[in-house]
């Protein structure tokens, strides 16, 4: 059965939703000073570069990039695990799993401290299950008409 595009893309919009609602909460409230402090330390006045206009804007729209692929890969692997949240997560920790990788490198690199990393890396994590819960609620197969 083909993928329903209509609701990859409805169900990719609410995880994009849920998604810049985590990293608003994480990064403005949450891990706010820790994230300055790391940022600034790295290079100074990178935190005030990473918080203007242009670069908040390309964070909320990687947020519905994320959540559209996120609810897609759900879809394909749908058929192979059945629907529901089960393989919604299967989803998410994949998506978790990349993401951790590909940011590690920041870890080793010494631009993130150990701490923050892993308080990044646990939010990530619950950020992708809720996203993918909350897309996967949304998507459903075309009827065979």
């Amino acid at each position: 059965m083909a993928i329903n595009t209509q609701k990859v893309l409805i169900g990719g919009i609410a995880a994009g939703v849920v998604m810049n609602i985590i990293d608003f909460v994480t990064h403005t409230y949450i891990l706010s000073a820790q994230m300055k402090a790391a940022s600034d330390a790295f290079k100074p006045g990178l935190s005030d570069q990473m918080m203007q206009g242009s670069a908040i804007a390309s964070y909320i729209v990687m947020d519905f990039v994320l959540g559209i692929a996120l609810v897609w890969t759900y879809a394909a692997i749908r058929p192979r695990f059945g629907p529901g949240i089960k393989t919604a997560f299967y989803a998410a920790v994949l998506f978790w799993i990349v993401t951790a990788v590909a940011m590690s490198g920041y870890l080793h690199m010494g631009m993130v401290p150990t701490g923050l990393w892993m308080s990044l890396a646990f939010i990530g994590l619950v950020n992708y299950l809720l996203s993918a819960w909350a897309g996967a609620k949304l998507y459903t197969e075309a009827s065979a008409g």
